[in-house]
């Protein structure tokens, strides 16, 4: 009985084989991952996205209302300067605040008289899922939406 024989008998394999080949003593290690691993990890992080994803998003909004803010605050102090010149806030010389905010992501408007002015910046695209919706900004310096002006305003 050769080494090989004995080792063969020991492990309890007691088939035919040629001398050339060689008896498996034990199992080799599995390599890579089974089709269950894979899923349990799929699904964990599936489950991460759906939480993580819209809180994400939310973020997203709320860094957002930045640029409407300042751009309500910045067209407020072009018409102050315009009304500090020409006494009027809708003179000739006074420039149109209109247009987009500064990244687009709201529409600013104004509605102006020779003594008041009422800015709007109002969402765009994805902006306009934001809870708090419309930002108003007057010639008194008060300023809308909603009842939280704080969560809304960053102030």
């Amino acid at each position: 009985m050769s080494l090989s024989e004995s080792a063969c008998e020991k492990s309890g394999q007691l088939t035919f084989r040629f001398p050339w080949q060689h008896c498996r003593i034990s199992r080799m290690p599995a390599h890579g991952f089974t089709l269950i691993e894979t899923m349990i990890v799929v699904s964990i992080i599936a489950i991460i996205i759906a939480i993580a994803f819209p809180s994400y998003l939310n973020q997203v909004r709320k860094a957002r209302r930045a640029d409407a803010t300042s751009s309500l605050l910045s067209n407020a102090q072009l018409l102050e300067r315009c009304f500090t010149r020409f006494n009027s806030y809708n003179a000739a010389g006074c420039p149109d605040p209109a247009g987009p905010s500064g990244d687009s992501y709201y529409a600013i408007s104004v509605v102006r008289t020779a003594s008041t002015y009422t800015l709007t910046a109002i969402p765009a695209g994805d902006q306009s899922n934001d809870p708090c919706g419309t930002f108003t900004l007057d010639h008194l310096g008060n300023r809308i939406p909603g009842p939280d002006n704080n969560r809304c305003w960053g102030s």
